[in-house]
């Protein structure tokens, strides 16, 4: 039966294609005239590493980003840091001030040029943005460490993450300053480094004591997914068998997270690519009540609009959702 639903809904995946003219991400109450985007409606805080993970994600469906893309990037390269990095913002009054400092260096540095990179060539050709992305290269190439061949959260953090080590893969140019002749591929060093043989899983960081602590959704099954997320070529067994367990394992729990956390809708796009549509609609059909609450962020409202463009609709009933 589960098989039949997967086949049918891959059916009616291909069959209903990508509007001709791209629907346009439309973000009221997320984003606001100066051009910041909040995590969640009518928020107060600018995460900049939800931002750009939310507006490229939009662009690889076939969204229309451009009444965002240009405002956005000109707010934040306003509020670049002199060692290139980022802050988060908070709302004060009309203004937004650093308020917290970012989770990672590596994952935003590399998602901040790959955005760069994707802008129009008459912007991203301004001075102002050739150094940034210069700076930005320059700092991210820092937190190499050559012993291992991947990138360490920040000076301050110096340990590997996984998923941010395959954000930072996506963005080919930072490959190069990872490899040397002991570490030749920056893919081969990321499946060497947090892959466990013995259990089966991808550790979540290079921090020894993260092997014992108990299970949590977030970070531990979620980094287990997140190879699909940007089609990481070396999961091992295969992407179409890895997504099949993840799903056996933790679908329920997924299913579950808008509850207590954030609806993960991302993993929504990793069913919509898999073809498994039952998944993706009930997805829909848990999350889509906490709409625009503090269980749903700009990612998440990203996932939603491109599912309308494809006419995908929740089910009706949790049928087929446990």
């Amino acid at each position: 039966m589960t098989r039949l639903l997967d086949l049918l809904g891959l059916l009616a995946l291909l069959g209903m294609g990508t509007p001709v003219q791209a629907a346009a991400l439309t973000l009221p109450g997320y984003a606001d005239a100066a051009g910041a985007i909040t995590v969640q409606r009518r928020g107060s805080t600018v995460d900049p590493y939800f931002v750009l993970q939310a507006l490229l994600l939009a662009r690889q469906h076939g969204l229309d980003t451009r009444a965002y893309d240009v405002p956005w990037a000109r707010w934040l390269l306003a509020r670049q840091k002199p060692d290139a990095t980022f802050d988060r913002f908070c709302r004060t009054g009309p203004s937004w001030t650093a308020c917290k400092t970012a989770d990672a260096d590596d994952a935003l540095l590399a998602l901040w040029m790959r955005f760069i990179d994707s802008l129009p060539p008459a912007v991203r050709q301004e001075p102002a943005f050739e150094r940034s992305q210069a700076a930005a290269a320059a700092t991210l190439q820092r937190l190499v460490s050559p012993p291992t061949g991947v990138y360490l959260v920040s000076p301050v953090y110096m340990h590997g993450l996984f998923m941010d080590n395959l954000e930072v893969w996506t963005y080919k140019p930072a490959h190069a300053a990872a490899q040397n002749p002991q570490r030749p591929s920056f893919g081969a060093s990321i499946q060497q480094v947090f892959w466990d043989e013995a259990q089966q899983r991808y550790h979540v960081s290079t921090q020894p004591e993260q092997k014992n602590e108990a299970h949590r959704f977030y970070p531990d099954a979620v980094a287990q997914i997140f190879p699909h997320t940007v089609d990481f070529p070396l999961i091992p067994g295969g992407p179409h068998l890895h997504y099949r367990r993840w799903m056996h394992q933790h679908r329920a729990e997924w299913l579950r997270q808008v509850e207590t956390d954030f609806a993960w809708g991302l993993i929504a796009t990793v069913a919509l690519q898999r073809g498994d549509l039952v998944s993706v609609r009930c997805w829909q059909h848990k999350a889509l009540p906490a709409r625009h609450s503090p269980h749903w962020t700009v990612t998440d409202e990203v996932v939603q609009q491109i599912l309308q463009a494809r006419d995908i609709s929740p089910l009706p009933s949790e049928k087929n959702c446990q």
